[in-house]
């Protein structure tokens, strides 16, 4: 049985199924290569204009597996450090992901999952689902998912959790900024829905530039090539088609042509 699961409906909406439940949707050396060719097929897929990340059963994701932890203390430093990697390439690959995505987060969600939550653009929590970052207390740090962590949550509030392990709720997830939004659990799929009508209302290559544009801002100081750079990205995308058809359905009182029909 498939470790990951992927299914697209006809609004090109991507749903991407971490599908170990028996597990807790824990994070092992298969489960992650499978995610990465999954994101890869999505990438790769014209219809996918959403993507949601979410678990199978009663968890969103346990973190790292703890069998193969346990397999891995035979092994190497070397070794241990290729098999890091591996969390390393998913991260990035689900926090470079051109398309939007959004977490979730159907339960519980430790080490590694919190990681998964904080590459997300939009996160989206039940309100009784409970986070923590125990790496500390099995002797380890949350390394690989660290630069992800502390940019949604800011290393202040990063430093107490990654060294107490402390255990947090979804309303501590939101202030930390960790959740944008949160719900019961039987009104979790209508908040998810109402994102993805928002994110399908937006120009197909203006959403994607959107998210490229937030990290480029972000990380960038040269106010002069910033400025130069943002002038250059609005006016490609005016007279692109997409965005003529955005402006002409907007002075037209009409839906454009990129958004699903009802």
């Amino acid at each position: 049985m498939s470790t990951v699961t992927t299914n697209i409906d006809s609004r090109g909406v991507a749903t991407l199924t971490l599908n170990r439940p028996e597990k807790h949707n824990a994070l092992d050396g298969a489960t992650m290569g499978e995610m990465v060719e999954a994101l890869t097929r999505l990438g790769g897929e014209p219809r996918t204009r959403v993507v949601v990340l979410t678990g199978a059963g009663a968890s969103f994701c346990a973190g790292a597996d703890i069998g193969h932890m346990r397999s891995m203390l035979n092994f190497s430093e070397e070794q241990n450090v290729a098999d890091a990697q591996v969390l390393a390439k998913l991260l990035r690959k689900l926090d470079e992901f051109e398309l939007p995505i959004i977490a979730r987060v159907n339960g519980n969600t430790f080490g590694g999952g919190v990681g998964l939550v904080a590459c997300a653009d939009i996160a989206i929590g039940a309100a009784t689902a409970k986070f923590a970052l125990t790496e500390v207390r099995l002797g380890i740090v949350p390394a690989a998912i660290s630069p992800y962590v502390v940019e949604a949550i800011g290393s202040r509030q990063a430093r107490r959790l990654f060294l107490t392990a402390a255990p947090f709720t979804a309303d501590e997830a939101k202030e930390l900024g960790l959740l944008h939004l949160t719900a019961a659990p039987e009104q979790l799929d209508q908040l998810v829905n109402e994102q993805i009508d928002h994110l399908l209302r937006g120009g197909p290559q203006a959403v994607r530039a959107a998210k490229q544009l937030v990290k480029r801002v972000a990380h960038f100081h040269d106010r002069d090539v910033l400025g130069d750079e943002t002038a250059r990205l609005l006016a490609r995308l005016r007279v692109s088609p997409e965005g003529k058809e955005g402006l002409s359905a907007f002075l037209e009182r009409r839906k454009a042509g990129w958004v699903p029909q009802e």
